[in-house]
């Protein structure tokens, strides 16, 4: 059945695949983005491939209490608010419930902000063309709010770029991004992780990791390219 194939080993072998779908912008001005944790590894590689920056942006999926994993909306930097109204009213979230679960989540927000930058330098999308990057998207809250997170920091073109989702959601996101770019969209799609054979969490370290080492190697290129 469609469900048992896997098509991604694992994160970085999503974002290689994906880096060759999205060769066509390496000529433009970009900035990679990913969305922490599991789009970090994914955006590390088409950067890699495009030879381009990279950065995060900061989203927390805001879920439903009896049902955690079933985004009601997001938050994300810069105040940026996004309430699904049809799954708040389906599962009848109530103004408590909602403010409760958005305080606990803007604690997290604040704490990924400070642990995954840290002493890096916010990266300026200010006429940017800007791909924002996740490891798969269900309900695609978390990616509506990254894209107006982009578009409130002045990027001028949004590409939501992510391995596999839903057909239904893409067709939804592409009223919020400039282009919607993804590989998969298996109609039984049940879960991100079915479609990766090795789909294990991703850690804080291995995010920072991953950052540090693609800005070094900015600063390296800079360097060079200066010094010609």
């Amino acid at each position: 059945m469609e469900y048992n194939i896997a098509f991604f080993a694992n994160r970085s072998d999503a974002g290689k695949q994906l880096a060759n779908r999205l060769l066509y912008l390496a000529k433009h001005d970009v900035v990679v983005l990913g969305l922490p944790r599991g789009g970090v590894p994914v955006a590390f590689e088409v950067a890699q491939t495009l030879k381009c920056p990279l950065d995060i942006i900061i989203v927390r999926k805001l879920g439903v209490p009896s049902q955690p994993e079933l985004a009601m909306g997001a938050i994300g930097e810069d105040d940026v608010r996004i309430i699904d109204s049809y799954i708040t009213s389906l599962y009848r979230i109530t103004d408590a419930e909602l403010i409760a679960i958005e305080e606990k989540e803007r604690t997290e927000l604040m704490r990924r902000i400070q642990c995954f930058r840290g002493d890096l330098p916010r990266l300026s999308l200010k006429g940017k063309t800007v791909i924002i990057i996740d490891d798969g998207i269900a309900t695609g809250s978390t990616a509506r709010a990254a894209c107006s997170i982009a578009r409130a920091q002045g990027a001028t073109h949004i590409v939501l770029a992510i391995p596999v989702a839903p057909p239904s959601t893409i067709a939804e996101l592409r009223q919020d991004a400039d282009e919607v770019v993804c590989l998969y969209t298996p109609e039984s799609f049940l879960s991100i992780g079915l479609w990766y054979a090795d789909f294990s969490q991703t850690s804080d370290n291995e995010v920072i990791t991953l950052l540090h080492q693609a800005a070094s190697e900015q600063a390296f290129a800079r360097q060079t390219a200066q010094g010609k």
